[in-house]
This record gives structure tokens, sequence and C-alpha cells, in this order.
């Protein structure tokens, strides 16, 4: 049985879960009503309790630690410039916690009694992040800078007794920097002196506040888990990373239970744990999940639970409750999947195929249980990013087409993250169409595919992947029958030149400099080789896109219709990077539907 694509977008997720003070309330995101809002639920699989009601999703919900009271953020049309609000636990009074909108907040956590929370905007000046110190009382900006800033930087934490914060600083992907900031000195230590690119991320302060415990790739290709000591700066192993990343550490540091995740070929494997010393840990059962991707944990006041939001590619997310030391795990949300039997919803294979360098690339590759063979037409969807992964989780649009007939390739290749350092780094500046060619590789695969037409290919991307569609189609011109760019670069020189000003120092450390090289840039943008495209174009984009600006829309779209080649276009004026609001992921994908209908 076939659905209509609105169905497929009424399936709903819940996202974010976080537990209040008395440990009885569960509050978490769920996109009932078109955008993410939050809810509340007091048992599992019980009635839940709307708590906000925008017309804006909301991007974060954290409770306070002993009032009966949220903080969280919202934007503005996708501009992402968020603002930070708080919410009382019945959700009938809102308070307007910041009052600059043409800045961006990120938030930093509540102290341990919630009396104070911290936050990054770049007020200032919007290429650079500094840190502030607000009392929960306070409204509009009356806020305390702690810090000035010349870079991005984050705070990510209080420590235990509430004088210090946790601080990164982020100089590109693949860069970071750890600081620990005293509030009443204002002197920012340096924790993680290095020469070469590190990252460091899920930082946790130590039960005893004298180290942090964190992941990274620090020596090592891929990341694992570790304790850094706030004195010696001593960085010591606790959980090696393996052939797969560490990810994801949550540590509640009153008892020293965490959570990480280790990212298997894109797959979720959680350890759950209790710290026994510096670095050695007592491991609890695993908790019974989706198979697919888990992580956002909360735990519990008195950490003898936490909460976790889990996806599968068959599976919406939901959010579950695990017992720590039992691993006993229950379902708490029962977010709709708007009356399409979850049996209908296709599973992938997770496949390797060999590049032009003879590099294996890892995918997702799902067909259709009824396709015919030689005659499925196929949807190569790339990521963005590009330091990102295709990950096996719920994808409406996905499911769509493969109850439409469509078969669905999702390939992670090189420059992807969740393969270690090396493969991330392989696409990096003068390397970049490298990547391109391993989606050619891929096709090629396709092509062998019993199931495949081979003249029925789609290349569809969003952000970075809208470029790779571009470069897809301009440097491999014979191998598409369609291509559908969402919010796509178009032009690495105009890109760099608007992008969001705090944004372009980190694009350029792996796109490359405007400075040095430009040329190079001119050379890699689809846009000047826009005469090569044969294969009809539909473009999407959000008119307040702080990332990848409209205009690169619109250059593609007037130069490719110069050349009379069938493209079409849609901006949505109440958008930004992406679409969020149900009323438009209805207009856009139905459009991509229509238009692959009629080319494909």
């Amino acid at each position: 049985m076939t659905y209509e694509f609105e169905r497929y977008l009424n399936v709903r997720n819940a996202t974010g879960p976080s537990f209040g003070p008395d440990g009885e309330r569960l509050s978490f995101r769920l996109d009932t009503t078109g955008t993410s809002q939050v809810w509340r639920l007091g048992e599992p699989n019980g009635w839940p309790q709307q708590l906000t009601f925008e017309d804006e999703p909301i991007t974060l919900a954290s409770w306070s630690p002993e009032r009966d009271e949220l903080v969280f953020s919202m934007d503005e049309g996708g501009n992402e410039r968020a603002q930070l609000f708080r919410l009382d636990g019945d959700g009938e009074t809102i308070t307007p916690l910041t009052d600059t909108p043409e800045a961006k907040h990120y938030w930093g956590g509540w102290n341990s009694d919630g009396s104070q929370f911290a936050f990054a905007s770049n007020r200032r000046e919007q290429s650079v992040f500094d840190v502030y110190v607000q009392d929960r009382d306070a409204t509009g900006d009356d806020a305390e800078r702690v810090y000035e800033g010349d870079s991005w930087l984050s705070p990510v934490g209080w420590s235990p007794d509430d004088d210090r914060l946790a601080v990164i600083e982020m100089h590109s992907g693949s860069d970071y920097d750890v600081y620990v900031l005293d509030l009443e000195t204002g002197e920012l230590d340096h924790l993680t002196p290095h020469e070469e690119d590190v990252r460091y991320n899920a930082i946790n302060w130590g039960p005893e506040g004298d180290a942090l415990y964190l992941v990274t790739d620090r020596g090592e290709d891929t990341r694992y888990l570790a304790r850094l000591d706030i004195d010696t700066l001593e960085l010591d192993v606790v959980e090696e990373g393996g052939d797969w990343n560490v990810e994801g550490l949550t540590l509640d540091e009153d008892t020293g239970r965490f959570v990480y995740e280790r990212n298997v070929d894109g797959y979720s494997e959680l350890t759950v744990g209790e710290l026994t010393g510096e670095t050695t840990f007592r491991e609890f059962p695993t908790p019974n999940l989706p198979r697919g991707v888990a992580g956002g944990v909360s735990f519990d006041p008195d950490a003898e639970r936490f909460a976790i939001a889990a996806t599968g590619s068959a599976e919406n997310t939901n959010v579950f409750v695990v017992d720590v030391e039992t691993g006993e795990t229950e379902r708490w949300t029962d977010a709709a999947t708007a009356g399409i039997p979850t049996s209908s919803f296709v599973r992938p294979k997770l496949v390797h195929y060999e590049s032009f360098d003879d590099r294996e690339i890892p995918a997702f590759f799902s067909v259709p249980d009824d396709a015919t063979p030689g005659e499925t037409p196929v949807i190569v969807d790339i990521h963005g990013g590009p330091q990102a992964q295709r990950r096996p989780t719920f994808h409406a649009v996905k499911q769509y087409f493969l109850n439409r007939g469509y078969a669905y390739f999702e390939p992670n290749v090189r420059g992807s993250a969740g393969y270690g350092t090396a493969y991330t780094k392989l696409d990096d500046v003068d390397k970049r169409m490298d990547s391109v060619a391993d989606i050619e590789a891929g096709v090629e695969w396709l092509h062998d595919q019993k199931a495949i037409d081979p003249d029925s290919v789609v290349a569809m991307g969003g952000s970075y992947g809208g470029f790779m569609v571009l470069a897809c189609l301009t440097e491999y011109p014979d191998l598409w029958a369609a291509g559908v760019d969402i919010v796509g670069i178009a032009n690495f020189v105009t890109f760099l030149e608007n992008t969001g000003e705090w944004r372009r120092e980190h694009r350029e450390a792996e796109y490359g400099s405007l400075e040095d090289d430009r040329e190079l840039l001119e050379s890699i943008s689809p846009i000047h080789k826009a005469d090569r495209i044969d294969a009809p174009l539909l473009v999407l984009h959000g008119a307040n896109d702080p990332r990848v600006p409209v205009g690169e829309a619109e250059q593609i779209v007037e130069t490719v219709a110069e050349r009379g080649v069938p493209v079409e276009k849609l901006i949505f004026e109440d958008e930004g990077h992406g679409f969020s609001k149900l009323e438009n992921r209805i207009e856009a994908y139905t459009t991509v539907a229509e238009f692959l209908d009629e080319h494909v």
C-alpha cells in the first residue's frame, strides 16, 4: 500500500529528554504541532502535556536542578540567532532571559542550585563569542560578561563547587582547545596546548572537580575516553577508541556514573558504567534500545536512571528511560507514525564499495521489497557537513520514496565523520574533488546491482551535500537523470564572503581561504562549470539562511536556466538552513516528489 507524502512528514519524533528536579517528570521535544515544542510526561506512555506553543521550533530545553522551571532556546525564521527563555514547570509563564535578537546565544548550563546559568554570545562582535553568566532572575541583557574572547568560545559546564567553568574553543571542525575559567579572578587556564589538530568533545567535570572527563583523538586516529587532570594537564586513557570512535559521554558528577556511545560503522553501541577510580570503572548491563542511533542522555537527580532518545532506520525517534544498575529499559514516549504501519518501513543494508584509489567507502543501501530488476530508480542522498555522517536513523523522506518504488543510497564519502581523523581529512582543501569521485564510484557500484535502472539515478543533498549534488552534475554529467540541491553551495567564493561572520574562519580551515586559495575555490565551484549540467535541476532554499546565503541558489538557477536546461527554484521566506515548519516541509518535499515523477 502506498501513502501520501504528507502522511510520512507527519511521522513524529521525540528527542532531547531532560529530567526535572524531582526526578518524576521528564521533558522532551516533540513535533506533533509541526514544529518541535517542549512537552512533559510524569510516567511512561502517559498523556503528555504540551508546555510551549510557539510558531518557531524549540532547539533546546533544560530543567533547573532545583526549581520547577526550565530554560529553552528559540530563533526566528531559521536565522539561528537563538534567544534564551525561562519556562515554569506548568508551562504557564515564559520569561525572556536574553533580548539581543541580532546575536546568537549558546546554552552553557545551570550552576548546581539553578541560581545562575552560563552562555556564550557574539553580542559584542559578530565574529567572536564571549562567555557570560546571568542570574536566573535577570531578564533582557542583564548578564555579566565574565570573559571576552577573540575566537569561538563556549562554556560547557560548571565545576562541582560552581567557582569555575569548563570552556571549549573551536578553531575548526577538527581542532578544539579546552580551558577552565576561574569566575572569581577571570583567568582562563589553557589545558590542552597542542600543534596538530585535535578534537575534544563531550566535556564533563569529574566528581572531585580536579579533572575533566572527555573524548578526544589526541595522538590517535579514533576518539577515546580520557581523564584530563586540571593541575598537571596529564591526559590518561579511560577507554580506548580502537577501530571506532567513542562519542557522546555524559557523566554524573555526584556519583561518577556515566554513559557513552561507540559509533560502530554508524550504529550506536552504549556503555553504562560507574567510576571506581580516576581511570577505572565498572560496567552495568547494556540497555535494550532500537538498533540504530542513541544519544542525548539525561540522568535523574540520583543517577539511578537516565533518559535517552533512540531511533532506527525503521523506527522513529522516542525517549526511553533506563535503570542504570539493571539495564531495564522502558519507552516513555509514543511518537505517532501517522497511521503508517512500522512494518512497511525498509531497513538498509550496510555496504562498502571501492573508490578510484581502492579505498573502501561505506554506504547504506535500501531497496523496496517489490523492486523490479533493472527498473528501479535510485536516489543518491549525500549528507552535509562535510564532517558529518549518514547513520541508520529514521528518515521520513527516504521511507516515502522507498514506498513509491525508489531505491535509496546513502554514502559516507571521504571527509565524513565517524571513521577516524585521517578519513575525515581526506577531502580537505585541494583534495575536495576526491570526495566527488567517491560518488561517481558509488554510482558505478549501483549499476551492478540487479534492481537498479542505470538511467534513473538521482543526486540529492542538502547544505554541503547540495554542493556535492551540483559538483556531481558538473563533473559526471552523464550519470544523472536529475539533481535536487537543498540549501547548497554553488560558489565557494561568494559562500565564504557572505556566510555568517562567526563561521567564516572555521569553514576556511576546511575548504581553503579567500586570501590564499581563491583560485582553488573558484576551480571547484560548480557555478563555473554549470555549462556541463544536462540533467533537470531543482533548487530549494531558505531566505533567512545564515550559513549558506540564498544567493547561492539564485545564481546557480539563473546560470542553468540561461542554457535552457529544465530548472526549478523554491524559496521559503520564513526558513533558514533547512525547513523546520511542517507546512514548508510538505511543500518542499512534495515539490521534490513531483519533480522526480516528471523527470525520472
